[in-house]
């Protein structure tokens, strides 16, 4: 007994000695640099060490710079192994072979791309190859309250003609507006909620070879919608700040928001409580609410999500098991973790493990959200409400993603052509035809 416990011993000893002999370092790129989000991704790559015996180097990079550092990382021969990357970056980077699109689609294949959110999926999408492994994302919402849709009868806001429907029921200024629409022009939200508009009708201005005209009855769908929502809002130029307090105060039936408004609506964050009563930490607001992540136009009956997701990407320069190892590490094991960050705007779009299809899911439903005050999202929204807002993923788009064409829809965003030029229209300065024809007119010069 003793000579085997001896040799057990120096067995061990030998295969920890081997492990630590083989032991490598690879250099991990994030753009989570908040000090708190660093401290779980190093405690991550702490574990996974301890499972390896490979040390992980996490190197924050501010966001705004990191297209210019890794194109000039890979100029040099010197990328990083892995990077946490951003939606712009996963087609660009795959076709300047910045990323081993070959590992990240193995990663995929070997963790179950059916165990993803097929819209995150689709995205990456690189000549049949998923070329960045999906790491988490969030869906534009439309948030409204339930408790009135129930009362009057109304089917939920999931298309333009029951949001229509719900706004002749519930419109009643100033006790109740039937929407907040977005309609000022130089804001970036204005921005963002028309392309979900124009996503939800199948209406985009890019093709696989650049800009691509409107088609003119379907955007002058859009155009009619956007002013049946501006039509029901409060005068003025609103952006995020005006739909959040009028929704807050129980004065709007339906806004836009982020999923970030999610904590605040349950009265965890001082800055930004609700006030439809006294108290700024009631959850009451909360109860009465339900969210929309999809939602269709009548071009478009499937729908669509506005959605933002981030992916890892295993480089073309990566010490490529070892950076393999770790992603699906902080895809599996480390996965709620991950998410953990910022659970709020971090959303599952690895819904499960093989064996536990929804396991991760519900683990994001119980992880704890907000700033003053915690509380879990299971603990305030039902689960039918928490299906919901995870569930966007599954129809997640944006313009120019699936064609390529993300950096030219990226720079007609940012011109606000579209925003001027709608706004143009729901003020009766122009018909919808010379809108259509004047959209196509901008946005075509736009190289």
């Amino acid at each position: 007994m003793r000579s085997l416990t001896t040799f057990t011993g120096a067995l061990l000893v030998t295969v920890s000695m081997t492990a630590m002999a083989s032991a490598d370092t690879i250099r991990f790129w994030t753009t989570e640099e908040q000090p708190e989000r660093l401290a779980v991704q190093e405690e991550i790559a702490s574990r996974f060490q301890e499972a390896t015996g490979h040390t992980v180097e996490v190197i924050p990079v501010t966001e705004s710079e990191l297209g210019t550092r890794a194109t000039a990382a890979f100029a040099a021969g010197d990328l990083p192994d892995v990077i946490y990357h951003t939606l712009q970056y996963v087609l660009p980077w795959a076709e300047a072979g910045i990323l081993d699109v070959e590992t990240n689609n193995d990663i995929v294949q070997e963790l179950g791309a059916d165990t993803f959110q097929q819209g995150a999926i689709d995205m990456a999408d690189f000549d049949g190859l998923t070329a960045a492994v999906p790491v988490d994302g969030w869906t534009q919402m439309i948030v409204y309250r339930k408790d009135l849709f129930d009362e009057a009868g109304l089917e939920a806001p999931d298309s333009y003609a029951d949001i229509t429907a719900a706004i002749d029921a519930l419109h009643n200024p100033p006790e109740m507006y039937g929407f907040v629409a977005a309609t000022k022009v130089d804001e970036n939200f204005m921005s963002q909620v028309l392309e979900h508009v124009f996503l939800a009708n199948g209406v985009s201005p890019v093709g696989v070879d650049g800009f691509a005209p409107l088609d003119e009855g379907a955007t002058t769908e859009v155009l009619e919608f956007y002013k049946a929502l501006a039509d029901a809002s409060p005068p003025g130029d609103l952006f995020w700040q005006q739909s959040r307090e009028l929704y807050f105060a129980g004065d709007a039936a339906m806004i836009i928001w982020s999923p970030f408004i999610l904590d605040e609506l349950a009265g965890l964050r001082d800055s930004a409580p609700p006030t439809i009563n006294d108290d700024p930490t009631s959850t009451e607001l909360a109860s009465k609410t339900d969210v929309v992540t999809t939602f269709s136009g009548p071009s478009n009956p499937d729908g669509a999500a506005w959605a933002d997701v981030r992916y890892f990407g295993v480089t073309a320069d990566a010490n490529t098991d070892v950076a393999a190892d770790f992603v699906r590490f902080s895809m599996d094991e480390g996965y709620l973790d991950t998410l953990s960050m910022a659970p709020e705007g971090k959303f599952p779009v690895r819904r499960g493990t093989p064996d536990a299809p929804t396991s991760f899911v519900e683990g994001w439903a119980d992880l704890p959200v907000g700033v003053d005050r915690k509380a879990a999202l299971s603990e305030v929204y039902p689960q039918e409400t928490v299906d919901k807002i995870t569930s966007g993923l599954e129809t997640a788009d944006r313009w120019g993603v699936r064609e390529n064409q993300l950096s030219l829809a990226s720079k007609m965003i940012n011109s606000q052509v579209i925003n001027r030029i709608v706004r143009q229209y729901i003020d009766g300065e122009i018909d919808a035809a010379a809108a259509v024809a004047q959209m196509n007119d901008e946005l075509g010069a736009i190289e």
